[in-house]
């Protein structure tokens, strides 16, 4: 591959890495066509980019683009595939689902989610559990709306017994 053929790839990469909010690395060599169509599927059906790098071309676009990857080096070995999604735990539910029906594949390598580095197939149940963003402002709105259909139920079931009660005097003086 020509030096310019690498530098079209770094750029494709650091755009993907930049275009999504989390990337996960998986191994994914020893699936079947039949497996790897599958999980190509899955992740199109999931709003997930999968795409097959080099170690070395991955290392240098993750050189090129803001923040701190150096945890994640040492992960670079053997084939790598990336899960690039905007929503963090999908790519985690998603392996998870996939390796069910499969025995060990795709691996967790490690993985890249709220700007915090995780490393390790062991950690694929804490990604799993992460809440992404819209799962954590439906909780936020609930816990707001609690409080106030609380005030509001306590203010219709105090005017409720108010009419009661002027309804009431207003018979006995008639």
């Amino acid at each position: 591959m020509r030096k310019e053929e690498k530098a079209v790839i770094i750029d494709r990469i650091a755009q993907a890495l930049k275009e999504y909010s989390c990337f996960y690395l998986v191994e994914t060599n020893g699936l079947d066509a039949e497996k790897t169509s599958a999980l190509r599927r899955a992740c199109n059906n999931a709003d997930i980019k999968l795409m097959v790098v080099k170690n070395t071309l991955l290392h240098k676009a993750l050189e090129t683009i803001d923040g701190d990857f150096t945890e994640l080096y040492g992960t670079l070995k053997g084939s790598t595939s990336v899960m690039f999604a905007n929503v963090g735990n999908a790519p985690a539910k998603l392996i998870k689902d996939f390796v069910k029906k499969d025995d060990k594949l795709p691996a967790l390598k490690a993985a890249y989610v709220e700007e915090t580095v995780y490393v390790g197939a062991d950690q694929l149940d804490t990604l799993a559990s992460i809440k992404s963003k819209n799962e954590l402002i439906a909780d936020v709105v609930a816990l707001l709306q609690s409080p106030a259909k609380n005030v509001v139920s306590a203010l219709q079931s105090g005017a409720t017994k108010l009419h009661g009660i002027l309804e009431t005097l207003s018979q006995k003086e008639g």
